[in-house]
């Protein structure tokens, strides 16, 4: 169990980075303690020598006479004097901005006025938003990451109208306006912008009122009950203008489609995957009326090519392994044969017990009234099916995904499979290419080298599994060739040709050509989602550049009353994911329009099922890095676990990334046997808002991998301590012996 203070796996020009990050926080730091000496100090002296009483309502009016008189005989160096003096009232929050704006009102008169006051209160304002963003932005965000991502993304579409919004109602202190939004990801030339048009209507109204400064006897003369209700009013009207605005842009959108007078369902749902199935079901069970249409067979790729078979076969491949290694564990002359029929037979049977819970027979038993056919979407409330014409008031697409294939040269001269056709295999490939290093590539590579092929995977990137931190990509690269799989990374596959009885690809390899023999190609080169082919494109449903349904927080496309969920809709390609999507789109289609739930995308777990697994959850070390947050990295090796020693398999690590001085999870990555299970302990604690102290403080059964958990947590604590609290401890117990 050690601290990593220096970041273990990172590349180095990260490292670098992450020095020069660590300088310039340092600078940063120093300039604002500075700033903050120099502002602590002028704000003492200035209240302290009465500075506040020459921005009074009083005094304003005793001096008005005298500087008119100063103003006419040179009006540029009175105006130019007036200006520099609200700016810098503006940008210190000093208490006279609207004693400051009568003031020149009453100086300058209505139309010069509000010139002066509109720019100067403006630029300082914007000094102010700078000044509070450099002192207290980092902090802030630091302090509320959670919630943080969710709020830049509310104020990167709408932080003009927060802005405007809240300038038009003269009841917020302007001060603290300023302030306020200087926390937030409000763009700079957004904040000045908005910020003066909004205060504008404002500044005429003082200025004007200004004009009368002699005679008024406080500032709540100004603002009438009348005036402060037109304000509000005003507030509202961008608000207003735009959702009138998103009207009547969907009528426009809606107004080539007739909407029928009655409907057949709340809600058709196209696709009986993961995501449909879910999402059917739910409607269901709040008494909606749902179809659920699927084209092939229901539990989609899930059960039929993706979960359910590929657990299967790696839980063979993994028997074959242990056998492999019988003589670790006291066993001699154990020998095996692999009947890969008989085995792909068990893969089929395991896919058939599962089938009933996902069947049509049970889905109707739930209430769901349940299409075997291609569903075709005429209009954004009629779904066609086997001629039939479903009415419905909400449609969600969960159509799903397929392997992407790419179209090589050669590659029809040579028998290529992916995780679709993959189990209809009925031998043993004696040589087998994966292309694609990523989960699918190496979860099925491995199990097929463990169950006796030649297994070669040829990775594009510099590494395999190239989403995980780069020690895992290593540790998993050294696993696999000591089982014997010949890993070829940074090599493209160019094209394909049969040589005699051998089937060969013709790749590039840092620059050299090279030639693969094989039996079998299998693409493993990602996902393409199911967007084309049943009406999307008729519709002008829109698609993203990466190739899924564009949908907001609410799963919801360009048409409102039509949601996606699953792969269909990404970016994550997931069971899991699909599963909660689902019940989103579900519910959001079935409360619509009086509720509406947003999607989750915080903290999303998964996990490469190769042998160690490979679990994660939130962000990875570049993805922390990227962010410039300030954090710190725990790392246990399970070579030091009694539970994984006594198994025989200490290989991996469990990683976890803390904000510096805190406990608080950043992200967490385990390499290991049963890391899937090992994470979910992670899961819940940062699902809950809790930390590494939550868990050091729950009692782990012994032995078990779980106690890996705490033994990190562990770690973070004893670091935690300072040092010179264990001195003192140290020569405490010394004396009390």
């Amino acid at each position: 169990m050690v601290f990593e203070g220096n970041l273990e796996g990172i590349r180095y020009d990260s490292k670098l980075s992450l020095r020069k990050g660590n300088h310039l926080m340092k600078k940063k730091l120093a300039w604002r303690i500075l700033l903050l000496l120099f502002l602590g100090t002028f704000f003492y002296f200035f209240f302290e020598l009465g500075g506040a009483r020459y921005l009074s309502f009083a005094y304003a009016q005793s001096q008005l006479n005298f500087v008119r008189e100063l103003f006419e005989k040179d009006p540029y160096l009175v105006s130019g004097v007036y200006f520099l003096i609200y700016v810098a009232v503006a940008a210190l929050s000093l208490p006279g901005a609207a004693v400051m704006t009568l003031f020149g009102g009453a100086v300058f008169g209505l139309t010069w006025g509000v010139v002066l006051v509109s720019f100067a209160s403006t630029i300082g304002a914007t000094l102010a938003f700078l000044m509070a963003r450099f002192l207290l932005y980092d902090f802030v965000k630091a302090k509320f990451r959670d919630r943080y991502d969710r709020i830049q993304e509310g104020f990167n579409k709408n932080g003009g109208f927060f802005v405007f919004s809240i300038r038009l109602v003269p009841l917020i202190p302007f001060f603290v306006a300023n302030l306020l939004f200087g926390l937030t990801p409000v763009r700079v030339g957004s904040f000045y912008l908005f910020s003066q048009l909004g205060m504008l209507p404002g500044t005429i109204v003082y200025v004007n009122a200004g004009k009368q400064l002699g005679e008024l006897d406080h500032l709540s003369g100004v603002l009438t009950p009348s005036l402060l209700i037109s304000f509000l009013v005003l507030a509202a009207f961008p608000w207003i203008s735009k959702t009138l605005l998103g009207w009547l842009r969907a009528r426009k959108q809606y107004s080539k489609f007739k909407r029928p007078k009655e409907y057949d369902f709340q809600t058709v749902v196209i696709g009986g995957g993961s995501a449909g199935l879910v999402a059917s079901s739910l409607t269901a069970a709040l008494k909606g009326r749902v179809a659920l249409i699927e084209k092939h067979k229901m539990g989609g790729d899930c059960l039929n090519t993706g979960c359910v078979p590929s657990k299967a076969l790696i839980r063979s491949a993994k028997w074959a392994h242990h056998m492999n290694r019988a003589e670790d564990f006291g066993f001699k002359n154990a020998q095996f044969e692999v009947d890969f029929p008989k085995m792909m037979e068990r893969i089929h049977s395991v896919i058939k017990k599962i089938e009933p819970h996902d069947s049509i027979e049970r889905y109707e038993s739930l209430g769901v009234r349940c299409f075997k056919g291609s569903a075709t979407i005429r209009s954004p409330f009629e779904v066609e099916v086997n001629g039939e014409i479903l009415r419905t008031k909400n449609i969600i697409v969960a159509t799903g995904a397929r392997p992407r294939r790419i179209p090589f040269p050669g590659v029809e001269e040579v028998p290529v499979l992916d995780s679709d056709n993959l189990w209809g295999l009925k031998e043993l490939p004696k040589r087998l290419l994966v292309l694609g290093g990523g989960p699918i590539g190496c979860e099925l590579a491995q199990s097929f080298s463990r169950l006796g092929s030649e297994v070669t995977i040829m990775e594009a990137g510099a590494g395999i599994l190239s989403k995980e931190d780069e020690d895992v990509s290593l540790l998993m690269t050294e696993i696999f060739k000591k089982e014997g799989l010949r890993l070829l990374v940074e090599t493209k596959a160019k094209s394909f040709k049969k040589s005699g009885p051998n089937f060969v690809c013709v790749a590039e390899s840092k620059g050299h050509e090279i030639e693969v023999s094989f039996d079998y190609v299998l693409m493993a080169l990602g996902r393409v989602a199911n967007v084309r082919g049943f009406g999307l494109e008729e519709l002008g449903v829109e698609i993203n550049k990466e190739g899924t349904i564009s949908c907001n927080e609410y799963l919801q496309t360009s048409l409102s009353n039509i949601y996606a969920c699953g792969d269909v809709a990404g970016p994550y390609q997931f069971t899991h994911m699909a599963g909660q999507q689902g019940s989103i789109a579900a519910l959001n289609a079935y409360a619509s329009p009086f509720k509406k739930f947003k999607w989750d995308t915080q903290k999303v777990p998964w996990v490469t099922y190769t042998d160690p697994e490979v679990a994660h959850t939130g962000m990875s070390e570049l993805q922390v890095l990227e962010k410039g947050v300030e954090f710190e990295t725990y790392k246990f090796n399970l070579e030091s676990s009694d539970r994984a020693l006594a198994e025989g398999s200490s290989a991996g690590f469990v990683k976890v990334f803390t904000e510096k001085g805190s406990d608080k999870i950043l992200g967490v990555t385990i390499v290991g046997e049963h890391a899937g299970e090992m994470l979910s302990e992670f899961s819940v604690t940062m699902k809950a808002g809790k930390g590494l102290n939550h868990i050091l403080s729950v009692i782990h059964s012994y032995p078990t991998l779980t106690e890996a958990n705490k033994s990190v947590a562990l770690a973070w604590k004893k670091k935690q301590t300072p040092e010179w609290v264990m001195n003192f401890l140290e020569k405490w117990n010394a004396w009390r012996l």
